[in-house]
């Protein structure tokens, strides 16, 4: 039935807005009524091979759906998805979400007043290898995270892409988020340090986290390697668990009588950013039932807190370039 759909558009239709209209046609809660990109011959392709419409202005495509995903450069977050939310739209919007916590403030704020939801696309928090941390009881006690990319290609007028952006912001922020969700207890301590080699801000960096129940964390994210590689190794009191996030697989390992032992890891293999999309619009349904806006597996509030702990890192870097 058409009302247990929901309507949806996508702005920004470039390397990753495109999947996000692709794999809405294949939502059994969603049905896509449009696309808007800037680049009104990329949104013109997309639209073609989707079969869908194609919108010349924002506020067109808004009013046709209701519900969006924003997939453009970091820096035009704010006023894209505040033009949004101010026409009563739901979103979910690509991390970060926004480039400063104060920007965040206010669009979470704006969302809650207007009883909506708001969604930040932090994609690894579906990605199916997380579940098997719940197989290990006890709290994480040392997390280490390595996220690394080749450099992005050259656009004709733009930045390469993600590269408006530290890549705090733009690769790191990722491992923050999920380290967030899986350690409950404040961070006391971040040390750090960054450099830009390509692009006029960091391109590798590190961090060094001490949360107050005492598990350190250690994250490295650079997008000027030669390999590809997005991999977090959870260390708990009895065992270890070493995930690859691109293969969907990993292993743990314990001792037991004395005997270390070693294991694959079960994974159900899926695409996260389909479970994403998914639990998206199932959030919106169990809203149309309630009439109370349901928070989604990643809400704005948790991009806010990601952006945040991202935004301190950058300042312990730039604290510490001064010196």
């Amino acid at each position: 039935m058409e009302s247990d759909r929901i309507k949806v558009g996508v702005i920004g239709v470039g390397a990753l807005g495109r999947h996000h209209a692709r794999l809405y046609r294949e939502c059994p809660g969603a049905t896509l009524v449009g696309v808007y990109d800037r680049n009104a011959e990329t949104a013109r392709r997309v639209g073609e091979e989707l079969g869908t419409a194609v919108f010349s202005e924002i506020s067109e495509l808004a009013a046709a759906a209701e519900a969006l995903s924003v997939a453009v450069p970091t820096d035009l977050h704010y006023g894209v998805v505040k033009e949004l939310l101010q026409q009563d739209r739901h979103v979910l919007v690509e991390k970060p979400i926004t480039p400063t916590v104060a920007e965040a403030d206010q669009l979470v704020k704006l969302a809650k007043q207007r009883n909506l939801i708001l969604g930040v696309g932090h994609v690894e928090r579906f990605n199916p290898v997380l579940t098997s941390l719940d197989e290990i009881p006890g709290e994480p006690r040392y997390i280490e995270c390595q996220r690394l990319a080749t450099y992005p290609p050259p656009r004709p007028g733009l930045r390469p892409r993600g590269t408006e952006v530290s890549v705090v912001l733009d690769l790191m922020i990722h491992d923050l988020d999920v380290i967030l969700a899986l350690v409950n207890s404040p961070v006391k301590q971040v040390s750090a340090v960054g450099v830009p080699v390509l692009s006029p801000t960091e391109d590798i960096a590190n961090a060094h986290l001490v949360f107050e129940n005492g598990c350190v964390a250690n994250i490295t994210a650079s997008r000027v390697s030669q390999e590809y590689l997005r991999k977090i190794r959870v260390f708990k009191p009895n065992a270890y668990l070493s995930l690859d996030y691109q293969e969907q697989s990993g292993e743990m390992a314990g001792a037991s009588d004395g005997q270390v032992w070693r294991k694959p890891v079960p994974v159900r293999a899926c695409n996260a950013l389909q479970e994403e999309l998914q639990d998206f619009c199932a959030t919106i349904l169990e809203a149309r039932k309630t009439g109370k806006a349901v928070e989604p597996r990643v809400s704005g509030a948790a991009g806010q807190r990601a952006l945040e702990l991202a935004e301190e890192i950058l300042r312990v870097i730039a604290g510490a370039a001064a010196r």
